[in-house]
């Protein structure tokens, strides 16, 4: 359900908040919100403080789905609970009103008898979209939302484009040379032409670790040969999502031989691997039953690395959120273009001998 479809819409567009008073604590709740980056997916990021006479007398944030929620930990974490009842609580996030995994958290800031929420964002998931901050109001609680919610959807972009598209946060990563290619025109068994700098591969490894899954096509699978994991920045490898139609790929190849999570589509399944899990999608092999599929499987964010015709079809078909372009200092003369895509630059660093350009699709 789309937030311009909840009940509670224009309750909740009357009581947006003061940013000049309250900015400082819900800052803090984001900081204390991206300490869980890289482990609470499918769970969205969350920080939580509770504030007494302007002092934080407790703090917490979401560390891992399943777990206690920010909301809990910032209760638990409050040595004297009788100054629950004059303190402001402030989060990121609208406060889940359903039980999952954990109870609801609107229960728990009704039993503490908290009088004051402040919220950053409505939660679009199905099961919360302004239930969380009508049942606070209802039961007397004064709610402010609104607080730095540019800055609240933003660190939660995945995991909201997942609840409100019905599909993955999808960011497009290629590495160029100065002149727009990405690789030279190679013979069998040549290796790839390398574009990036050790830094940025840290860079977009450590990126990696962030995200849910990570897709290929067919032709970057059979001429790189590559990993496609975090083996140069500590964290979770994605899940591999790799795009072979024909079922044409071979077992010794490093996805398909390594033992670590691998998923592939085609349009018929005609082998089967150990650890590798294969998806028949039809002769209509399309990139949104894809999509589809990974959406049924929770995954909220992907990144898609290649080669060149599977990310201009992305780009084609608007199924994009961010694009990272990695420019480097050579150039090539010839041999596979880069992807083509239109949208003005949003942001830029320079790594090494390395820009690297961010991209967003304002569709």
């Amino acid at each position: 359900m789309a937030l311009g479809k909840c009940d509670t819409f224009e309750q909740i567009m009357n009581c947006r908040g003061d940013i000049s008073n309250d900015g400082q604590y819900m800052r803090r709740c984001l900081e204390l919100a991206s300490l869980g980056h890289s482990t609470v997916s499918p769970n969205p990021q969350v920080g939580c403080v509770l504030v007494h006479n302007d002092r934080i007398i407790g703090e917490g944030f979401h560390m891992k789905a399943g777990e206690p929620h920010a909301e809990v930990l910032a209760i638990d974490s409050v040595k004297d609970h009788s100054l629950l009842k004059e303190c402001s609580l402030y989060v990121n996030l609208e406060p889940c009103n359903h039980t999952g995994k954990t109870p609801p958290c609107t229960e728990l800031i009704l039993e503490k008898s908290i009088p004051r929420v402040v919220i950053g964002c409505i939660d679009s998931h199905s099961k919360v979209c302004g239930s969380g901050f009508t049942k606070l109001r209802e039961n007397g609680v004064k709610v402010v939302v609104g607080v730095l919610e540019k800055e609240s959807k933003e660190i939660n972009k995945k995991f909201l484009t997942y609840h409100e598209k019905k599909r993955s946060y999808i960011l497009l990563k290629w590495a160029e040379s100065a002149d727009g290619y990405l690789d030279k025109h190679r013979h069998q068994n040549e290796p790839p032409e390398k574009i990036s700098s050790t830094i940025t591969d840290i860079y977009t490894h450590k990126m990696r670790t962030e995200y849910d899954a990570i897709l290929v096509g067919y032709n970057t699978v059979k001429k790189d040969n590559p990993s496609l994991t975090t083996r140069r920045f500590p964290g979770k490898n994605p899940l591999r999502i790799i795009l072979d139609p024909e079922s044409e790929l071979t077992s010794e190849l490093k996805v398909l031989s390594d033992d670590l999570p691998t998923v592939v589509f085609t349009k018929r399944v005609e082998k089967e691997e150990q650890k590798v899990e294969h998806i028949a999608v039809g002769e209509d092999f399309a990139i949104p039953r894809i999509l589809d599929h990974l959406y049924q499987r929770e995954i909220q964010s992907l990144i898609v690395e290649g080669g060149a015709k599977t990310l201009q079809d992305f780009i084609n078909l608007e199924m994009w959120d961010e694009a990272l372009i990695i420019r480097g200092f050579k150039n090539l003369s010839a041999g596979v273009k880069a992807p083509q895509i239109s949208s003005k630059t949003q942001a830029s660093l320079v790594l090494g001998t390395d820009q690297i350009c961010k991209l967003t699709n304002n569709e």
